[in-house]
């Protein structure tokens, strides 16, 4: 256990900084071209990447979660899921660019065609990308990883940015992405040498694994895409513009967070399926983790989105402001299960994660679509909310079906988080009620700083001395002090005796 315990702490620590890193570049890259395109120009290359998205899905099998999970994958293994994922590949680009003239037609735009086959190398490219790191994963080692999506990431960014500049153009969006991937998949044969071999001898096994999950995934990417394609479709691609920034920027904190998280814990849960004490004690404290930091980085963003969209962004994306508030504090309410889908991946029980993501498609389809022809865009905006708040108890369901923890005790783990940031809010809230600005930069810049101020203080505080009021239970609290002393001079944390006369 203290081995997993101490492999998972380096491998958190490695996913972490890359996603910090990937983050950063994401959200300047967005906030840079947001300045040089107009809303339409995203809200065009958001059909292409819907559409992407969803074939992506359709496509996809779960390659690197049937590696980790397997008790002992051979290079034959390597070699299959290689060929698969050349194959499906070769399948999606295809399928792009066969969809293109209908999704010209149906959007009477004419760009979409060289669009979507210009978008169609992303996913070809993607799967020539080399499969020995999985391994590493499953042995709980990510640097390799997290360097080549670093690298990914960087790519992206330089790419888009410079083509932005040079041509003002859409183009700046497509360009980035296909650029990234052909840098990222070269990178990865030099970082861990492999010479691939085409063979298909263990496609069984990952067909097996992995039919749940596809199916799951299919139904998921569907639920979380068919909105942006009728925005664009009935409210237009400046709409869909604005809708699809505000979405992204919304999500990007607690999808930061989760995200490396969940790329360790799975592979950390998989290791101890076979344990159920020591996987529920592990799942407890990973999730209240979660909670602990999520919750502030996602409703800061929402209490910060109007300064830092006018000071960056300009008066012109200012309708992406109500999307970033009420999807940022959505986000990271439903990070109280987020951990449903790597513990149900990792103990095998995927076919409950196709029924919920099947019965929440059922569920956020006709209310997004009746938000959207009552009220428009916000209707679409207050649909995902309730669609939002109404998931968050069936990932709760799926936890107390898996490691039998009850309802009220899931909730009870995050409790400190809760309180500490709705007072964290209130206090913000009250800084911009009384925040008199010019409209000036400086004037938005220090409205965002007293804010952050303000809010870290509140949350770090309340957050301290609910947790003292509680006896100071095991929690992140304790995780927290533990990774601090950690990094703190031994000598500081454990005084040399004196020597001896």
């Amino acid at each position: 256990m203290s081995s997993i315990r101490s492999r998972l702490a380096l491998g958190s620590l490695w996913i972490t900084l890359g996603r910090a890193t990937g983050n950063l570049l994401s959200f300047a890259g967005t906030l840079l071209l947001a300045r040089m395109l107009v809303p339409a120009d995203f809200g065009l290359i958001a059909i292409a990447t819907a559409i992407l998205a969803m074939l992506n899905a359709v496509t996809n099998i779960p390659l690197g979660a049937a590696l980790i999970r397997h008790e002992n994958p051979t290079s034959s293994h390597l070699d299959t899921a290689w060929t698969l994922s050349v194959i499906r590949g070769v399948l999606l680009g295809g399928a792009m660019v066969g969809l293109g003239w209908l999704t010209a037609s149906l959007y009477n735009d004419q760009r979409l065609l060289l669009v979507m086959a210009a978008l169609a190398l992303a996913p070809f490219l993607d799967g020539l990308r080399n499969p020995r790191s999985i391994l590493l994963t499953r042995d709980l080692v990510f640097r390799q990883q997290v360097l080549l999506q670093i690298l990914d990431k960087l790519v992206l960014v330089a790419v888009s940015v410079t083509v932005a500049v040079m041509y003002q153009s859409y183009w700046a969006l497509v360009a980035g992405p296909v650029a990234g991937k052909l840098v990222a998949t070269g990178a990865s044969y030099f970082v861990l040498p492999y010479r691939p071999r085409f063979t298909l001898m263990w496609w069984r096994e990952f067909y097996n694994f992995s039919t749940w999950v596809t199916l799951s995934q299919i139904i998921n990417e569907i639920n979380w895409r068919f909105d942006q394609l009728l925005v664009g479709r009935f409210l237009g691609q400046t709409a869909l513009g604005y809708y699809r920034v505000g979405s992204d920027l919304a999500q990007m904190p607690t999808r930061e967070i989760t995200a490396p998280l969940t790329g360790t814990l799975f592979p950390a849960f998989a290791n101890l399926r076979h344990d159920a004490a020591r996987l529920s004690l592990a799942y407890s404290r990973a999730q209240a983790l979660t909670a602990a930091v999520a919750l502030p980085a996602g409703v800061g963003v929402a209490l910060i989105a109007e300064p830092l969209v006018l000071l960056i962004m300009t008066e012109k994306w200012a309708p992406a402001i109500p999307v970033i508030q009420a999807l940022a504090s959505i986000f990271a309410i439903q990070t109280l299960g987020s951990l449903a889908t790597p513990l149900a991946m990792a103990m095998g029980e995927t076919k409950l994660l196709f029924k919920r993501d099947l019965q929440m498609f059922l569920i956020r389809v006709p209310i997004v679509i009746a938000g959207m022809v009552l009220y428009g865009l916000p209707g679409v905006i207050w649909g995902r909310v309730i669609s939002g708040l109404i998931s968050i108890p069936f990932n709760l369901g799926i936890i107390r079906q898996l490691i039998g923890t009850p309802l009220a005790r899931q909730l009870g783990q995050a409790m400190r988080s809760l309180i500490s940031v709705a007072i964290m809010a209130g206090g913000v809230a009250v800084v911009n009620r009384n925040w008199a600005s010019t409209g000036a930069p400086d004037h938005f810049l220090l409205n965002i700083g007293a804010a952050i101020l303000c809010g870290g203080s509140l949350y770090v505080a309340s957050h301290w001395i609910l947790w003292i009021i509680a006896g100071r239970p095991d929690g992140p609290e304790r995780e927290l002090i533990k990774v601090a002393a950690s990094l703190l001079p031994r000598r500081l944390v454990m005084p040399e005796s004196a020597p001896k006369e």
